[in-house]
């Protein structure tokens, strides 16, 4: 039984592929920036977050955001994305509504519809856990 989620095999989906994987680290990685700003922890204590989770969050954010656009670790780090999303939703943004004009959870909403796509795709073609077989399929 075959149970590998797999792209068509033609040069243009493995392009895509590894473009929305590359976008969403992207993302990640840029708005990890400003969670190393020591003012950010106000923030967190405003919505009832300990300051001392600051640094995991930032840190979770931005080597994440590596590991999706280089390749590695692809399940893991969407998985801990996933549950970042979730609590933007449902802790941060669900009081104010579903329109992201209005500071609500649309945008995560399509973040999370995309790091679960990534989750299940795998890395794809284009990375480095392609051309390292090595490593085990719930690593990669």
């Amino acid at each position: 039984m075959n149970v590998d989620a797999t792209l068509k095999g033609n040069v243009l989906h493995d392009i895509t592929h590894w473009g929305i994987r590359a976008s969403i680290g992207a993302i990640f990685i840029i708005h990890s920036l400003k969670k190393f700003d020591p003012s950010w922890q106000e923030w967190l204590i405003s919505i009832g977050i300990p300051p001392e989770m600051q640094l995991p969050i930032a840190l979770a954010e931005l080597i994440g955001g590596v590991l999706l656009v280089v390749g590695v670790l692809t399940r893991v780090t969407g998985s801990i994305f996933a549950v970042i999303l979730l609590g933007a939703i449902f802790h941060i943004r669900w009081e104010k509504g579903f329109f992201v004009s209005q500071g609500g959870w649309e945008w995560d909403l399509v973040m999370l519809a995309v790091v679960l796509t990534i989750i299940t795709a795998g890395p794809g073609r284009i990375s480095i856990s392609h051309l390292v077989k090595r490593i085990p399929r719930f690593l990669q």
